[in-house]
């Protein structure tokens, strides 16, 4: 209390002094005119005269020093506030208050001195305001050791470094090696070498971390779980120094919630389409839609920053979408409400309906996704078919964990590797375990990660941990992703096995065994990969695999047609260097596989024989002798109509057995035997109704006189386009059929919809096909909406009614388009009008800014036309001669052959 009444009484005599007196307190120039303010104006001399009639009151009258502080610090409540500049920084502008303190005590000192009675009543209280001050300046000084610790923020690490961001991580090396030469204190004099020089390590630690370097490309953030924005725009939140100083452990501290990090994160419907679609199949996608205006959205931010934090490292890719700037990733996505939550997998997208938003409830949403039986239960029964199952052409990968089901980082990682590798789960600790554990030596305390080839007895790689982070997985994955004689099934298999590398310049050969699919070849597929585990060559340079004749038929016939193949290609080895994606060399082993393999010793000079072959073809100078052209390999895993329904109802079926319980199991049963009864009934009943239909039938035909009906002719009906027949004529039009228009005003309705009538005639029994017209006075607005949204850029359009009459449009209701014919349409025209066709077409769709192309349609006639305007005025038209041309359009219509404007949607037809 006594520093804070010195305080208030040292601010109040300071703020009398003008403001070229302040600068002998050592002011900043910034804080000097702004340092005390009141109401809006500098404090004029009233509060030095205040202070000046209180020393004069203490001269003649002793007044005790609480009473003369008290009278003070009512003045000052009253009258006065601080606050700082913000042009100053904080360091600056602390130090210009500590200045402040420390002369407003030096006044004090002035003031006490005035007065003996004063002196002596200061004389305890002086010490006491020493010891306050010395207390407040010491706990200054240690809020502000944080920020000088703390150091200026790391900006873009790869501006620092000066590399790009693609940069790989021999550049980052390179230019840091480079740029520590150059700012290594030691090695320059320049004052910012050593601030610089911690820069450069700080954003190369930065880039050569990939987790960290992950995080700051996809959301700028520098220091484990800081954004860099929220970092930098940290000064502008500057607490009140005399909050911290006065108020000590009272104040409230909170984070600011906002949505940058939305925004940051946004994508567009391009980048959906183009982006998150594609990656689903391999990595799932969260999406939150979210909008500028929503409060719950700042609700959920936390929320997303968590699961930021967690699923991010196990591979989900997290965005957000601005649900107003993105309107149709809405709608297509069917977001009802904001916040929107939708996970993207495999290509198809689900949406979050609960209402509780929670890192535990997005986590099981997201588990629930995923493909059915994506990871396999093993146990001691079915352990020896798994580990057998390599004729699928994946590896085998097994994963022990403690838990009854698999973490959800095992199931990302047996998601973006299902093309290469079937994932099973064991749970160790119990029984039905106990076997497969024991055999592999498993250690209940650890997670652990089996790979397997064709040899399940011993794992080709493995894994413990407690938690195995994801990039270790990827990383062992990558490198025993392929067994050791791999099938070349589709096109992915030959690039990853067998890739181009013309550029290189070491050849990367490939030995293929022609096969089929049939026990009868097993040893020699046996022979070859044993041939290829005993190769002394490594699989950077050899690679061995084999292919079916009956499934790659056009694969095996390029290599086989050509000079220096064998008659029958089956069991031969053909040794291949791909040039690029459908051009390599090759050259055949002179004798057969087949022919060697019952024999030990001639198997062994076969084997012998063909590494000699890859020993002379891997040197430089040697080339393979034969060249063929090969198109894309079949893809053998890609499954027909049939088969994926045989297969959706089997996993429905297994998914339906590990659901249900034996309580269920008898309700299910009664339903299904009901439902069952049900259609046996009711195709019994229809076969009788067949039955008695066929007798009536008969009985008709006898009481005939054998005269064949005449079949009527059908009927060609006009339907008049109006508001309440507009939806069954345009909008709701099944696919393959269109309606055929005919625009006519009150005048011209007489003559024209009889030639109209004639010209439609022969295609009457077209049951694709809808005919009618449309009053000009009722539908002028429709047209004319119809036309602007044809048009490249939106405008409006002035029509002359007059000019449309006889206007036939050809409406494709489904595919959204339509095809016009005007007896004054290029299309429609003959001579000069056929070549004018495609340069009006061209100038509609590109040339936005011709806001006088289209006279046919009712606009003004373009000054660019390539007609003269003799030609135009003798070309005159008469009402009866407006569908002369129409059959021969119609023709041409329905051979595909006429202009189609296609448009975003059907406008509202509104009678007026």
């Amino acid at each position: 209390m006594i520093l804070w009444n010195t305080l208030d009484t040292s601010l109040s005599y300071f703020a009398s002094l003008p403001a070229e007196k302040a600068k002998e307190y050592n002011l900043c120039e910034p804080c000097e005119p702004i340092v005390i303010k009141k109401k809006g104006n500098y404090m004029s001399s009233a509060a030095g005269k205040f202070m000046q009639d209180n020393i004069a009151r203490r001269k003649k009258v002793l007044i005790s020093g609480d009473s003369l502080a008290r009278s003070i610090t009512e003045f000052i409540k009253s009258n006065v506030y601080l606050r700082p500049n913000p042009k100053c920084s904080e360091n600056v502008w602390i130090t210009s208050l500590l200045t402040v303190l420390l002369n407003c005590l030096t006044i004090v000192s002035k003031v006490i001195k005035q007065s003996a009675n004063l002196k002596r009543k200061m004389e305890n209280i002086a010490p006491l305001a020493r010891l306050s001050f010395y207390l407040a300046t010491l706990f200054i000084v240690i809020q502000l050791l944080p920020l000088t610790e703390a150091g200026e923020p790391l900006g873009n690490p790869y501006e620092v470094l000066g590399v790009s961001k693609h940069a790989t991580l021999q550049d980052i090396r390179k230019a840091y090696k480079h740029l520590v030469k150059e700012w290594h204190p030691d090695k320059t004099d320049h004052p910012a070498a050593e601030n610089k020089f911690v820069e450069i390590t700080r954003a190369y630690e930065l880039l050569t971390d990939p987790e960290r370097r992950r995080k700051f490309d996809n959301h700028g953030i520098t220091e484990e779980g800081m954004p860099r924005q929220r970092r930098d725009n940290s000064h502008f939140n500057m607490p009140d120094p005399f909050e911290e100083l006065f108020t000590g452990n009272f104040k409230f501290h909170y984070q600011n919630r906002d949505i940058t990090l939305f925004h940051k994160m946004s994508i567009t419907y391009r980048a959906f389409e183009n982006t998150i679609v594609p990656k689903s199949y391999r990595t799932p996608h969260l999406i939150l839609f979210y909008s500028d205006w929503c409060f719950a959205c700042l609700q959920v931010e936390p929320t997303w920053r968590r699961l930021m934090d967690e699923l991010e490292p196990l591979g989900v890719g997290l965005t957000t979408a601005h649900a107003e700037r993105e309107p149709a990733l809405a709608r297509r996505l069917g977001v009802h409400s904001l916040p929107c939550l939708a996970v993207t997998i495999d290509g198809r997208t689900s949406i979050y309906k609960e209402s509780l938003f929670s890192v535990q409830k997005v986590v099981e949403f997201l588990r629930s996704k995923f493909p059915y039986k994506l990871i396999q239960n093993i146990n001691k029964d079915n352990i020896d078919s798994f580990l057998s199952g390599w004729v699928d052409n994946r590896i085998r990968a097994l994963i022990f964990e403690t838990r009854d089901s698999a973490r959800l980082r095992y199931l990302l990682m047996a998601f973006h590797h299902r093309d290469r590798v079937a994932f099973g789960f064991v749970q160790v600790h119990k029984p039905e375990t106990v076997a497969i554990t024991s055999k592999y030596k498993i250690s209940g305390d650890l997670d652990t990660l089996l790979l397997f080839n064709e040899n399940s007895e011993k794992p080709m790689a493995s894994v413990s941990m407690k938690d195995i982070p994801s990039e270790t997985m990827h990383n062992v994955i990558a490198n025993n992703k392929f067994l050791m004689l791999p099938r070349l099934s589709n096109q992915a298999m030959l690039d990853s096995v067998c890739p181009p590398e013309w550029q290189k310049p070491q050849k990367r050969l490939c030995a293929i065994l022609i096969s089929q699919n049939s026990p009868i070849h097993d040893l020699a597929r046996h022979k070859f990969r044993q041939a290829a585990v005993e190769s002394p060559y490594s699989t950077e340079r050899v690679r061995y695999t084999y292919v079916f004749k009956e499934t790659q038929p056009e694969f095996v016939s390029a290599l086989s047609s050509g000079e220096g193949s064998p008659i029958e290609p089956l069991l031969h080895i053909v040794i291949i260097w791909r040039r690029d994606a459908n051009h390599l060399k090759y050259e055949w082993l002179p004798t057969g596989w087949i022919e060697t393999a019952q024999d030990e010793n001639q198997w062994n000079e076969t084997r012998k024989n063909l590494e000699q072959t890859i020993q002379r073809l891997l040197r430089a100078s040697e080339a393979l002798p034969y060249a063929a052209e090969v198109g894309e390999l079949a893809d053998e895993h890609a499954q027909g109509t049939v088969d994926r329904l045989i297969g959706r109802a089997l996993l429905a079926v297994d998914y339906i057995s590990d659901s249900l319980t034996k309580e269920q199991l008898l309700p299910l049963i009664s339903v299904i035997a009901t439902l069952m009864l049900i259609g046996v009934a009711g195709y019994g009943m229809s076969y009788l109704v067949k039955l008695e239909e066929a007798s009536v039938q008969a009985k008709r035909a006898q009481c005939k006189d054998s005269t064949k009906s005449v079949e009527s002719q059908p009927q060609l009906r006009l339907h008049e386009l109006r508001a309440e027949k507009y939806n069954g004529l345009v909008r709701l039009l099944k696919p393959g059929c269109r309606t055929i228009i005919l625009l006519v005003d009150v005048q011209s309705r007489l003559k024209l919809l009889p030639a109209f009538h004639r010209a439609v005639w022969p295609y009457r029994k077209n049951k694709t096909l809808m005919f009618g017209h449309m009053s000009l006075e009722r539908g002028l607005d429709w047209y004319k909406k119809l036309l602007s949204l044809s048009l490249p850029e939106q405008r409006e359009l002035n029509i002359n009614a007059k000019n449309c009459v006889g206007t036939v449009l050809s409406l494709n209701g489904h595919r959204k388009y339509f095809c016009m014919y005007h007896a004054k349409h290029p299309e429609c025209s003959k001579g000069k009008g056929f070549k004018r066709m495609e340069r009006m077409t061209k100038r509609l769709s590109r040339r936005s800014e011709d806001a006088e192309a289209g006279a046919f349609i009712g606009f003004n006639s373009s000054s660019d036309s390539d007609t003269s305007q003799d030609e135009v005025e003798s070309d005159v038209l008469y009402q009866d001669k407006l569908l002369d041309g129409l059959p021969m359009w119609l023709d041409r219509l329905f051979e595909g052959l006429t202009h189609r404007y296609y448009i975003n949607y059907w406008p509202d037809f509104t009678a007026k």
